[in-house]
């Protein structure tokens, strides 16, 4: 890929772009549909950005559900017809004492991470009304069910469901239209949670603001389009849309809020 290409991408981009260039070779010159673990929505949007730049591959990404956040691709020859089975994707629904115990999405992602699991081999934790649904890759639906037993103090089941019955998430995206100076992260945080800006950069610098599922504790972090924010004990952002300048100089975005 041309150098001035990926100046529209972070630096800490490179190795997942320099990874779907080797998905897209594969699915080129082998000939065949290339399935991937789960993807972020920026993720998402920059290999959807390197597909259209090519004419023999196209790319498909499904998370279980619409408006999944985390998705698997498939890159695939233009003769494929993608379907959702082709994503090998389980449901697996949490049982446990819902009377007498009460669980947190935290507190289910925190275990299957804890069991050694990457971010990439599970898709969205789906939350609704204390019942819990955890999209995953079909072949490691034996391992979550078989070695993981407890959240917290609760004892738990892994039951496997029909995608018929997922969940609708408890989260109620408010959308927010805005200027920033910047895409700096303390700037975008501030303007979407209404901080000041001092107590934007001291939430970043304790390490309670998420990008991307990744702790970022720089201020000066910039930001692009389809990031997901996550900032403790505030909410959750999706920096949607970055439009141009107005007459003060400041950035028009889009965001989505969920407040905590």
């Amino acid at each position: 890929m041309a150098r001035d290409f990926r100046q529209h991408f972070r630096a800490e981009e490179g190795a997942f772009i320099d990874q779907v260039q080797d998905w897209l070779q594969q699915a080129s010159g082998e000939y065949r549909p290339v399935l991937t673990d789960f993807a972020n929505p920026r993720q998402v949007y920059i290999a959807q950005t390197l597909v259209n730049q090519v004419d023999d591959v196209k790319l498909a990404h499904w998370g279980g559900y619409p408006r999944a956040e985390m998705q698997r691709l498939l890159f695939y020859p233009a003769y494929f017809e993608p379907t959702a089975a082709d994503f090998n994707l389980a449901l697996l629904a949490l049982a446990y004492p819902v009377k007498f115990m009460e669980l947190h999405h935290r507190q289910v992602m925190g275990t299957l991470i804890g069991e050694g699991l990457e971010r990439t081999a599970f898709g969205d934790i789906l939350c609704q009304e204390q019942r819990f649904q955890v999209v995953v890759k079909q072949e490691l639906a034996p391992f979550i069910r078989q070695e993981i037993t407890h959240v917290g103090k609760a004892r738990v089941k892994f039951v496997p469901v029909d995608f018929a019955v997922v969940l609708t998430p408890d989260v109620d995206w408010e959308p927010l239209q805005t200027t920033v100076a910047s895409l700096r992260l303390d700037a975008v945080v501030a303007a979407g949670f209404n901080y000041s800006r001092n107590r934007a950069k001291q939430t970043i610098e304790k390490g309670l603001v998420r990008v991307n599922w990744e702790t970022i504790d720089r201020p000066d972090y910039e930001l692009d389009e389809y990031d997901l924010l996550s900032v403790r004990h505030a909410g959750r952002l999706r920096l949607q849309a970055v439009g141009n300048r107005n007459r003060k100089d400041k950035l028009r975005v889009e965001m989505a809020i969920v407040k905590a």
